[in-house]
């Protein structure tokens, strides 16, 4: 990752333009041309640099629900397990993490009574507990890379 990249992606973080070309306008602004910075997008997540690029919606205020979840996943299971929770829908992110509880995933519904089912469905589906662990308070932490 270059100078160039840590700038699209601090730029990026700060919001992006609704209008008729949007990447165009970015390029613009970053003083670049719109093939090179669809370019480095797409390298940045072919590489992983980048796992997801798109919008974040804020569920409760659409009148749905957010939750963090967590299961304790045998490790021989757990590429069955990741292509189970992955199939829902209201899976909005998955990541493996080094802890007893060893996959952690963001569950977004469109009405927050889903909360409790999509759940149950997993359970029944994993034969697995899931430890649902909603939000108390809501942070913001803006990752800044320097250029």
């Amino acid at each position: 990752m270059d100078e160039i990249d840590k700038t699209i992606i601090n730029h990026l973080q700060k919001g992006f333009p609704i209008c008729a070309a949007p990447y165009r306008q970015v390029a613009r602004e970053l003083g670049i041309d719109e093939a090179n910075l669809l370019l480095r997008l797409e390298t940045l997540l072919d590489d992983g640099v980048l796992t997801r690029f798109g919008p974040m919606y804020h569920a409760q205020q659409m009148g749905g629900a957010l939750t963090l979840a967590a299961l304790q996943v045998p490790e021989q299971r757990f590429a069955e397990i990741t292509e189970i929770v992955n199939a829902f829908p209201e899976v909005a992110h998955n990541y493996a993490r080094n802890h007893v509880l060893n996959m952690w995933f963001v569950l977004a519904t469109e009405r927050p009574e889903q909360v409790d089912a999509v759940i149950a469905a997993i359970t029944a589906q994993t034969g697995l507990s899931v430890f649902n662990m909603p939000r108390i308070s809501e942070y913001y932490v803006g990752l800044q890379l320097e250029a």
